[in-house]
């Protein structure tokens, strides 16, 4: 990373680099435009909002779960296995301390009743590897501008 001016993160990122949009709606709640698919995000009541929608943090965790979900699936897929009853489960803890963060997540896998026993090590080991595991085992670096 390198900074070339003052409020400028330096962040680079490749030619396919990938969008989405976030804006305000009010309160507490933002929508979100990816690829042509909206969503939103919201805050509980009791952390002010109206609690419409995930908060940002849940969609992190649900991001992690999908993502070992999808590879799972695949996984199985690939070895002429159904995905039926195929789910993941996810819990995640705060912090205590500052700065705010997500502190633990702990993802159950639950698989197919009829994945053979010989393959379970093979299916936990190709989810453990999914993109956002990965992202996270190696963070990204990231640049917060300010928009001129």
């Amino acid at each position: 990373m390198t900074d070339t001016a003052p409020g400028k993160s330096g962040t680079r990122l490749p030619g396919d680099a990938h969008r989405l949009d976030v804006t305000h709606v009010a309160g507490d709640v933002y929508v979100v435009d990816v690829r042509g698919h909206r969503f939103r995000v919201d805050q509980p009541t009791d952390a002010g909002g109206t609690d419409t929608a995930p908060t940002p943090t849940e969609l992190f965790a649900a991001s992690l779960a999908t993502c070992v979900a999808f590879y799972a699936g695949r996984y199985l897929l690939r070895h002429g296995l159904s995905r039926e009853d195929l789910a993941v489960r996810a819990e995640f803890a705060m912090a205590t301390d500052r700065p705010a963060r997500v502190a633990a997540v702990r993802l159950v896998i639950v698989p197919p009743p009829q994945l053979p026993e010989e393959r379970r090590a093979g299916l936990l080991a190709v989810a453990s590897h999914c993109t956002v595991h990965n992202t996270l085992r190696q963070p990204p670096e990231i640049g917060i501008d300010l928009a001129p």
